[in-house]
């Protein structure tokens, strides 16, 4: 079922999947501020809706996720735009990140700049072989703006990401899945079907324990251990009250499926 028409994106829903394609192959799939506000709004429709298990983003064209920030748009900006500019990124990445469904990056291509800050936002990644990851910004006299050093740093440590952001180096999945930074790696003919099939698997779990799961794990990481050890059992103890926890343990009892509602 296709969706809201965007001038820079497709969106449907398919198997209750949000799919997100972005949709400039002509610029290798490049970010703009027009993009940037198309994405955050069809992020936000998508989320809003109960019959969505999981939202999955990816790149139209067999070259690209996305390639970065439109180079052409960010050599017209002044310091104050650049930094509109900057937390135009930075808001949308902390949508997908705060999004209480799963979002899923499904690479197709080069994510390199913006595209690669993207996917890091996602709550995983899975690329195809031919993917291609790097926060290459340097050979543009800048450094990575919509929160590719902090993610980047936090997925992966500070050291590698040091080296992938002062030399600008463009890795492979192979490397990717290696140090971390994506999930899996599948046959590019492959990728859609296993995002879909993920979704698919998380679909059938509790979606309040799986959009808690979210939220502790994002916020928590950042908090010294103890706060973050209570942010979790404050969650846990919360999904006590609900429906689903009910039905999950009962059907568990009753060697039986769990029908969850979501409340």
């Amino acid at each position: 079922m296709t969706l809201e028409t965007y001038e820079n994106l497709l969106v449907e829903v398919r198997d209750s999947v949000g799919l997100i394609t972005i949709n400039r192959p002509q610029v290798l799939n490049a970010l703009n501020v027009a993009t940037l506000r198309e994405l955050h709004l069809a992020v936000d429709a998508l989320d809003a809706r109960s019959d969505i298990h999981g939202i999955i983003l990816t790149g139209a064209g067999p070259k690209a996720f996305v390639a970065g920030a439109d180079i052409e748009h960010l050599s017209s900006l002044s310091t104050p735009a650049a930094y509109e500019f900057s937390r135009l990124g930075g808001t949308l990445m902390r949508r997908i990140e705060t999004a209480s469904k799963p979002v899923i990056a499904a690479v197709n291509g080069f994510a390199l700049g913006g595209g690669c800050e993207l996917a890091l936002a996602c709550d995983f990644i899975i690329a195809s072989s031919k993917a291609k990851f790097g926060q290459p910004e340097v050979n543009l006299g800048v450094i990575p703006g919509f929160g590719g050093t902090q993610r980047l740093a936090r997925l992966l440590g500070k050291n590698l990401t040091r080296f992938l952001v002062y030399t600008g180096d463009i890795v492979r999945a192979d490397w990717a899945l290696e140090k971390g930074l994506c999930a899996e790696v599948v046959a590019p003919e492959q990728l859609l079907e296993r995002c879909f099939a993920v979704v698919a698997t998380i679909s059938q779990k509790g979606p309040l324990a799986v959009s808690y799961a979210k939220r502790v794990i994002q916020d928590g990481f950042d908090l010294p251990l103890d706060a973050a050890l209570e942010m979790e059992a404050m969650a846990f103890s919360q999904l006590f009250s609900t429906s689903d926890m009910r039905e999950g343990t009962t059907a568990f009892l009753e060697k039986r499926k769990a029908d969850f509602k979501g409340v």
